[in-house]
């Protein structure tokens, strides 16, 4: 229903051609920011009420009570419902050092809360449908969760910064909330989360309009496609020192892989984008040792390789 009301206005109305440039990009975009915005605001209602029963105390309560694997996957599942940047999850990450949670515990939801959240899985359902969604979401799962697992087996808590240990939040009040309360928190949220990332929405569905009426067919299969042995770990090494979150990169990553980026490469591309960022590493340099820091990124970046070659030898 969307596309035929967007066809009708940008063909009918505006009177472009299907066939031209301008008018595809601008049937790309219109389209996929309608759908994108009206996802966005469903599905964060919908897990903001649910993540009203889970304060982020109540998390760390658990958290500090479970086994350090399971702790683990906890961690990276918290992850799913917290839709931080890379940069706005390390405060939450220095939360549970000081808390007393497991370093490889802390890594879980580090690698997890930017790479797999609720903001990916909508764009990424939208974009591309359900099976590209639950790939990427599991696939993220597996890396934040064994990324976390290999960190915690080396014991690098020395190579903490020593005052992260000092720091001491309190105990926080944890209220109960009316139903009427976690509605009105919902709507807020939405809100919130929307108005961070509507900029980053709109940058990156023009970028992908552009690139989706302009750029030559297949342009990318020569260097980027699925014979290409070092496409994974090149999009790794691009995708660092970019700064993004999901709401950014996902669309560019739809008009790569249409113009023939390999399944397995665009994955990796986007989590290194929003797993491993350049500002990143200058907060965590704060309270991580640069040896640990090393290890962090290295770690995380052999784990989204080795899934971009799984996916690339999987998905041809």
């Amino acid at each position: 229903m969307w596309q035929r009301a967007v066809d009708w206005l940008v063909y009918g109305q505006l009177g472009l051609s299907a066939g031209a440039p301008l008018g595809s990009a601008l049937d790309f975009f219109i389209y996929d920011t309608a759908k994108i915005f009206f996802l966005l605001v469903v599905i964060i209602f919908a897990i903001a009420l649910l993540r009203s029963y889970f304060p982020a105390e109540k998390t760390k309560k658990v958290l500090e009570k479970v086994p350090e694997s399971l702790g683990n996957v906890l961690a990276a599942l918290l992850g799913v419902v917290t839709p931080f940047c890379s940069c706005s999850a390390v405060p939450l990450f220095i939360g549970f050092i000081e808390a007393g949670i497991p370093l490889g515990v802390t890594f879980s939801f580090l690698v997890s809360a930017p790479m797999v959240n609720e903001v990916a899985l909508i764009m990424l359902w939208g974009l591309f449908g359900w099976r590209i969604a639950l790939l990427y979401i599991g696939s993220g799962l597996v890396v934040a969760i064994l990324s976390g697992l290999v960190i915690g087996r080396l014991k690098l808590e020395k190579w903490v910064e020593e005052h992260v240990y000092r720091i001491h939040s309190g105990e926080a009040v944890i209220e109960t909330l009316t139903w009427k309360d976690r509605l009105q928190y919902a709507w807020g949220y939405v809100g919130e989360i929307v108005g961070k990332v509507w900029p980053y929405v709109l940058v990156g569905i023009a970028i992908g309009g552009l690139m989706h009426g302009y750029a030559p067919a297949d342009f990318l299969v020569k260097y980027a496609g699925p014979s290409v042995w070092y496409a994974v770990p090149l999009a790794v090494l691009i995708g660092v020192p970019l700064y993004s979150n999901a709401a950014g990169v996902i669309p560019i990553v739809k008009v790569l892989m249409e113009k023939g980026m390999a399944m397995g490469t665009s994955l990796a591309f986007m989590m290194a984008v929003t797993a491993l960022s350049l500002p990143e590493a200058i907060l965590l340099r704060k309270v991580l040792k640069p040896r640990l820091l090393a290890i962090y990124f290295g770690v995380v970046a052999i784990g989204i390789m080795l899934t971009g070659y799984l996916f690339n030898a999987v998905l041809r």
